[in-house]
């Protein structure tokens, strides 16, 4: 059996992290991506339990005082966070548990677990970055420039993770995380 561990993907809004997660969840068979808590109301499409464990804020306050979140925080009048105990119970079976949170996360997460391998996800740079937020047509001019200060802000952080990976080529950065999960997984902890 392979030793379980606690990945913690973290980086830019546009650095592909989300593309790169489901990379490894296809070519890892005992990765388990964890699913996060939040308060909010869920949108159309989604699926408690797949997308988010929808909770009310005072279940959520009752975890929290329960140390029962590996990190948290309250974006917009919403609670989100990660609970502790699926994830600890997935690394003691030997399944390598998967966290895409952001940046302020990842150093709550490495508080309470200093085992977890923390991975920053970065674009190659700050303009392609940009080309592929403007690229998802999705986002007002307002909320690309907040994303893209946001981006400077995260990537000052970067040297304070295990491993930075530069999302230049998709399957180069993908073989590369693959490489690193595996490498953490057969490392004999006896």
């Amino acid at each position: 059996m392979r030793n379980g561990n606690l990945f913690v993907i973290s980086g830019p809004s546009g650095a592909g992290k989300g593309t790169l997660v489901a990379q490894l969840m296809q070519r890892v068979p005992d990765a388990w991506l964890s699913v996060s808590a939040t308060t909010r109301d869920p949108r159309d499409g989604e699926v408690d339990g797949v997308h988010y464990h929808f909770l009310t804020n005072e279940r959520f306050e009752e975890l929290i005082a329960q140390d029962g979140f590996l990190e948290w925080a309250c974006y917009s009048g919403s609670y989100y966070g990660t609970p502790r105990e699926p994830a600890v119970r997935h690394m003691e079976q030997g399944v390598q548990v998967i966290l895409e949170i952001d940046v302020q996360g990842a150093f709550q997460v490495r508080e309470k677990l200093p085992e977890a391998h923390l991975v920053f996800i970065e674009p190659p740079s700050m303009e392609e970055l940009e080309r592929r937020l403007r690229g998802r047509g999705t986002e007002s001019e307002e909320s690309i420039q907040k994303r893209l200060r946001a981006a400077e802000l995260e990537l000052s952080r970067k040297m304070e993770y295990d491993i930075q990976l530069v999302n230049d080529k998709l399957d180069v950065a993908a073989d590369y995380l693959v490489a690193f999960v595996n490498q953490q997984a057969e490392t004999d902890r006896g």
